[in-house]
């Protein structure tokens, strides 16, 4: 270990109390990358929220899909999603059974992080995934918006279907899943929030189809945190390494 990473720990030693029973060890790089960009403050988040919609509209303009939204609060006794279903009815002709073919994809549903992916073996389609995180600071939680829609119970499913196909919203996995299956063999799609990762997965098998799939992660963080002086206290002990060329 370099001279320098022990003197570091030793500033650090004298600036505890003495009944802390302080060890300095060293950190591996391994460990510090599974931490950089991954810490928050205690108490700095006061609200987070999600928003997530999954729509299909075919050639003859039907369109099929849902919209599910959840936020939490630290008052917030049990966190629930909320669902609506959307249909709409398009005014052309019902479109020509499709006839593409995807072959594999089945690692997708098994892959971690964030995963997006669209497969088309039609044309004239438009197939849309999207992720936004949006990070705000405030002084207190924003007023909690009433839920709208049906509310979504663990194991239970929401669904709704038209002219373009069926769609459902399930609870599984500890997460929320939305799922298309489009009328007339014109392909399917899955967004999925579970486990720690994202996944948005498309299939377009027809001609002329619409798909997007969305999700919003809203987050805000406390502007009112501990005095500058209080999380400065290690930090201004480090500083002389400075003038030692560490």
């Amino acid at each position: 270990m370099k001279t320098s990473y022990w003197l570091a720990a030793a500033c650090l030693v004298a600036a505890l109390p003495a009944h802390a029973g302080f060890k300095p060890i060293e950190v591996q790089d391994q460990e510090l990358s599974q931490l950089r960009g991954r810490y928050v403050m205690p108490g700095r988040i006061i609200s987070f929220g999600i928003v997530m919609s999954s729509t299909w509209r075919n050639a003859s303009g039907d369109l099929v899909g849902a919209t599910t939204s959840m936020q939490i609060q630290q008052a917030t006794v049990k966190p629930e999603f909320y669902v609506s279903t959307i249909t709409q009815t398009g005014n052309g002709t019902t479109p020509t059974q499709g006839s593409g073919n995807v072959v594999g994809g089945a690692g997708l549903g098994t892959t971690q992080g964030i995963t997006q992916s669209v497969r088309a073996a039609g044309d004239g389609n438009s197939a849309y995934n999207d992720i936004s995180i949006n990070v705000t600071e405030g002084s207190q939680a924003p007023a909690l918006v009433p839920g709208q829609g049906q509310a979504l119970l663990a194991g239970q499913t929401i669904s709704g279907s038209n002219g373009a196909g069926s769609v459902s919203v399930s609870a599984v996995n500890g997460g929320i899943q939305m799922a298309i299956l489009a009328n007339n063999n014109q392909g399917s799609t899955l967004q999925q929030v579970a486990q720690g990762g994202l996944l948005q997965n498309t299939r377009l098998l027809g001609n002329s189809n619409m798909v997007s799939n969305l999700t919003q992660l809203n987050v805000v963080l406390n502007n009112n945190g501990p005095s500058a002086g209080a999380l400065d206290c290690n930090l201004n002990t480090l500083k002389g390494l400075r003038n030692l060329g560490y």
